[in-house]
């Protein structure tokens, strides 16, 4: 065994803390976006490593010739001795551990196809007695050997050889901190207690879940079969860490890789004083250079994590990642991939299009305020839910900026004033919200005839809710509960807040105030989002949420399509389109009319075409009644 290799045990058995769970309440399942962000930034780090691996200026030496490359020491073809130990201690040493061999094999290095299934791969089913030093946390490491045919494993027999030996040592079961349970029904004071966790009493801070060790009953031994030369100096992370080379030939030994991969954190199970046998299911299979690269550079840290202020995905992400790998189609999966991209694309889009078009706003005509302000009120409440729960720093940051632009929206459609007369406990001065005057029209009427309406149908669906979240679910606290209420019920009935818009559209029989392309990318990003729901594995409740958007985006699309522009229809001026296009020739659109004397800003029609002619078909129209007046 290496010197290398032997210290990167030790440091495994003497770091057991550096493994394991996050404390507190189990975090918000990640959304079907940040998976896909995920999965594309390991296939971007897997790119830039197979970057690397495009060949270079051979390297020199001191005296200008070159360096001949290393070589494998175990050529194709080549018959060896397949030996797989379970011991105690991260040092193999033959004399004292030759009575733990688990596995034994004959092997040919290289062969793809032998085996019971044709396949190169072989597999063993056994019982492993737990020593009572394992069943009290102790360490349980595996070394694997290959040997060349004809010898010996023995480092005190005359005919041992170095260069005849490749192995692999790994630390076999894993130490984390048992999951701290904190959350609690708060109308009966029971709790359900996931096995391997540690019910802590409601207000009890401060407790620290002691480290146990855990198992999983599958595990993979794979050896890279490639014959690619490499040189000392110029190998690659991260196969820097896995090549190791001979100081006698300079050559390097084949890769032995131990695959605990697919191995997913729900699946370990833990080891303790009543585990008297563990059941193990061993497998070797020949790998490729291409899927080890894939291997290591998905299984190594994120080096980005401490510069954005995150941290490495946690387990129940990474198991999240790797069933839709597993479940996934290859296909599907790709195409989800680059739509993913588009995501992102439009996400930006629909931001710059909402904020430009809030930005030159003049008049808040056919608007909702009051949706508006409900989405203040629904920004704070995610931004509340996600401190409560521990998020990262990059999605509290983006959820904060998207808070702070919902904030700038009020003071564009309300006059802000500040009453310093009228104090609120004689020291903090008064703000005072006064409606603007093109929103002080038939719009006004609508949006509170609207939201009546709506509280007629969201305040019992809350109270629904609120009461089923105190009886069956489980919470923090009563802070917590409130938080979690309110983001549950606007996740899941948060579509009904978009239905005064709706009822505005309906009154005034237009859609031209709305800012159609904020919108378009919204519903194309809403889109995607469907994909999501479908490619990745999701709680049902979820997934119907992804479709309410969808329903009333169709609603929208429908009035735009019912409201077109219609140069016959009659103003409030009494004249049509038509009209007026005859008698005075000038006007360059047509006017819609609109009841209860709307302005025809609002009713000129749909689209961004329609609000530039509105104001000229306006005036011209106003001259005409003028001359019809005269007449």
């Amino acid at each position: 065994m290496s010197s290398s290799e032997v210290a990167e045990s030790s440091e495994a058995a003497a770091a057991p803390q550096q493994q394991q769970q996050q404390e507190g309440a189990a975090p918000a399942r990640p959304s079907g976006w940040q998976i896909l962000r995920s999965i594309l930034f390991q296939m971007v780090i897997f790119y830039l490593i197979t970057s690397f691996f495009r060949r270079q200026s051979p390297p020199t030496a001191p005296d200008g010739t070159p360096i001949k490359d290393a070589q494998n020491l175990f050529p194709s073809g080549q018959e060896m001795e397949f030996y797989v130990y379970l011991t105690e201690w991260a040092e193999f040493n033959f004399s004292r551990d030759q009575s733990a061999l688990v596995w034994s094999e004959e092997l040919v290095y290289g062969s793809w196809d032998d085996g019971p299934d044709r396949d190169g791969s072989r597999s063993t089913y056994f019982d492993l007695p737990v020593p009572e030093s394992i069943q009290r946390n102790g360490t349980l490491f595996i070394h694997v050997f290959f040997v060349k045919m004809g010898y010996p494993l023995d480092p005190q027999d005359e005919d041992y050889l170095p260069q005849a030996i490749a192995n692999k040592t790994k630390l076999f079961n894993k130490y984390r901190r048992r999951r701290v349970h904190n959350t609690a029904n708060l109308w009966t004071g029971e709790s359900e207690v996931a096995p391997g966790s540690i019910k802590v009493p409601q207000g009890e801070t401060g407790v620290v879940p002691d480290i146990i060790s855990y198992y999983h009953p599958n595990l993979t031994i794979n050896i890279v079969c490639d014959h690619t030369p490499w040189s000392r100096a110029g190998l690659p992370a991260p196969l820097d860490k896995f090549v190791v080379f001979d100081n006698l030939t300079g050559n390097y030994f084949p890769v032995v890789f131990i695959n605990d991969y697919w191995n997913l954190a729900q699946e370990y199970l833990p080891l303790n004083e009543s585990t008297l046998s563990i059941p193990l299911a061993l497998s070797f299979t020949p790998l490729s250079l291409f899927k080890f690269q894939m291997y290591a550079s998905m299984s190594r840290e994120n080096p980005w994590t401490q510069v954005m202020g995150g941290s490495d995905p946690s387990d129940e992400e990474q198991d999240t990642i790797k069933q839709t790998l597993l479940e996934t189609n290859s296909y599907l999966l790709g195409l989800t991939v680059v739509v993913s991209i588009l995501h992102s694309v439009f996400e930006f889009l629909a931001f710059k299009n909402d904020v430009q078009f809030w930005r030159s706003r003049k008049s808040l005509e056919g608007l909702s305020v009051r949706s508006v302000f409900f989405n203040v009120f629904q920004s704070l409440v995610v931004l509340l839910y996600i401190l409560d729960n521990e998020t990262s720093y990059v999605v509290i940051i983006s959820v904060f900026i998207g808070l702070c632009i919902e904030l700038w929206k009020v003071t564009k459609v309300v006059t802000i004033k500040v009453d310093r007369e009228n104090l609120i406990a004689g020291v903090i001065p008064r703000l005072v919200f006064e409606d603007k005057p093109s929103y002080e029209s038939s719009t006004k009427e609508y949006d509170m005839l609207a939201f009546k309406y709506l509280s007629w149908i969201l305040f019992p669906l809350f109270v629904g809710y609120g009461a089923y979240s105190f009886l069956y679910q489980e919470h923090k606290g009563w802070y917590s509960f409130i938080l979690g209420m309110c983001y549950g019920f606007l996740l899941t009935f948060g579509f009904i807040t978009m239905t005064p818009q709706l009822f505005i559209n309906y009154k005034l029989k237009s859609v031209a105030h709305l800012p159609w392309r904020m919108l378009t990318y919204k519903a194309l990003n809403t889109f995607i989002d469907d994909m999501f729901a479908f490619v990745i594995k999701m709680p049902t409740m979820y997934r119907i949420g992804c479709f309410r958007d969808d329903i009333v985006f169709f609603i929208f699309l429908y009035q735009r399509w019912i409201y077109r522009v219609d140069p016959k229809r009659v103003n409030e001026f009494g004249t049509t389109g038509e009209d007026a296009g005859l008698e005075g020739g000038s006007a360059t659109g047509a006017v819609a009319a609109l009841p209860d004397g709307a302005s025809a800003a609002s009713g000129a029609g749909d689209g961004g075409s329609s609000r530039r002619d509105s104001s000229s078909v306006a005036s011209s129209a106003s001259d005409d009644s003028k001359k019809i007046k005269k007449d």
